[in-house]
């Protein structure tokens, strides 16, 4: 590749961006949001005024995918490890901590089978015209047979290095589950446990460090696509905004609804209502974890659900699930990218993505870049071009505050149900309006 000297321009003047950048984060210490709008903003900018010389600048966006990609499998091996230990300290495991598990993750069912139909409805990525780079080009898509056999871990090692997602999961899954049923009987086993948390915490901080660069990598490839492309050709992108919130709110006000009334049998209104200031939180603040307080405080003091299954399957939904960052956004990313670059996926292709977001969504939570890195390990495990994740960065801000709000709802409702079938739901608290429920907090007092 030989660069001009508008390459080299355009290197410079990306470098005194990046300056202005760091300078806002690191001495003014602006928002992580503002900081990507303002990224979006020079990319655009950058591709406007040197179109096509983006090759120099380009590769920050490059190596940053990249750095998301070799943390994918590690961090899956431990948070996957972790989440799934964490269940043998459960309340009541057989019954609570299971039925927890398969609620939260029926969320994440029903929001990427959503998400799929609408995304295939709407053809969304079928008029994008942009062109990844050689190095992220989807792979060929396996047979059947090959699929299902690639699901298990053979070599680990090989497996690892070639990205392979789906058997890391299954190894982490098959782990946990001789802890769990290892650590009564031999108390020697929770020094692996200790192992795995803190490995878990430092996989988590060492992705936050390159979720940090975000802004810069997003100007990068902002302006890789509007130089190679005309900023006409980006509008598909605001129809996946579009999208993005109508499903979260079919989510919340259509399938939570469905299953607090046909399931739990209560009165959908109730639940809305009272667990209305949670999903406020969590639509302002976007942290699942920041309002798991207030999810807690209205769960059990307004919607009458037992302390121990209130605490336990909440906490649990802010690290497992998550129907808006682990459902919704990578399916629909997904399926924009499948359509962009005309692949022919059939049936069976869908539903195996379909499972993939179920199998990621098990340990990529809580930690910093949720939904980028649920769609990263999407990707990874589908062989589709992760650069298309940083592209989305700027809708993926905005669309950020609709995706906890369902999380958190979600979470809630999966903590209802369990409640209910537990019989652990004072339904005096839950049928009282306000006035009642302060006679009753009294009277309990």
């Amino acid at each position: 590749m030989t660069f001009t000297v508008l390459d080299f321009v355009a290197a410079a003047v990306a470098l005194v961006m990046f300056a202005v950048l760091f300078f806002l984060d690191k001495k003014k210490n602006l928002d992580f949001s503002l900081l990507i709008l303002l990224g979006t903003a020079f990319g655009i900018l950058l591709g406007v005024l040197f179109t096509t010389h983006y090759n120099i600048v380009a590769m920050v966006g490059t190596i940053y995918s990249q750095a998301l990609s070799a943390f994918v499998v590690p961090l899956l091996l431990f948070s996957v490890t972790a989440s799934i230990t964490n269940l043998s300290d459960s309340i009541r495991l057989k019954n609570i901590g299971l039925k927890s598990v398969l609620w939260l993750l029926f969320q994440t069912l029903s929001a990427s089978v959503l998400t799929l139909i609408a995304a295939e409805i709407f053809n969304v990525g079928a008029n994008f015209h942009y062109v990844p780079e050689a190095a992220t080009k989807a792979r060929e898509v396996p047979s059947v047979i090959d699929t299902i056999v690639g699901l298990f871990p053979s070599n680990l090692v090989a497996q690892w290095s070639t990205n392979a997602v789906v058997p890391v999961i299954v190894f982490a899954i098959i782990v946990a589950l001789a802890y769990n049923s290892l650590v009564k009987d031999n108390p020697d086993v929770v020094y692996f446990k200790k192992f795995i948390d803190a490995g878990n915490k430092v996989m988590s901080g060492a992705i936050g460090i390159v979720i940090d660069f975000t802004p810069y990598a997003v100007t990068a490839l902002i302006f890789r696509a509007v130089g190679a492309n005309k900023i006409s050709d980006m509008l598909p992108l605001l129809l996946v905004l579009v999208i993005a919130y109508a499903l979260s709110a079919i989510q919340i006000f259509g399938v939570e609804t469905l299953l607090i009334k046909f399931v739990a049998k209560l009165n959908p209104i109730q639940f809305l209502r009272k667990v209305a200031p949670a999903g406020v939180v969590a639509f302002t603040s976007e942290s699942s974890i920041g309002t798991l307080p207030v999810t807690i405080r209205q769960l059990k003091e307004k919607i009458g659900v037992h302390e121990d299954i209130a605490s336990f399957t909440a906490s649990l939904g802010a690290n497992l699930g998550m129907p808006g960052c682990a459902g919704m956004w990578p399916m629909l990313l997904a399926i924009f990218v499948v359509h962009m670059q005309k692949l022919n996926y059939t049936a069976g292709d869908y539903g195996l993505l379909i499972v993939l977001t179920l199998l990621v969504s098990i340990g990529t939570v809580g930690v910093p870049g949720t939904a980028t890195i649920t769609a990263t390990a999407l990707f990874t495990a589908a062989g589709l071009p992760i650069e298309m994740i940083v592209l989305f960065s700027p809708i993926s801000m905005i669309v950020d505050m609709a995706r906890t709000a369902t999380n958190v709802i979600g979470a809630a409702t999966a903590t209802v149900l369990v409640a209910e079938s537990e019989n652990m739901i004072d339904h005096e608290v839950y049928n009282a309006d306000n006035a009642d429920q302060k006679g009753i907090a009294k009277a309990n007092a």
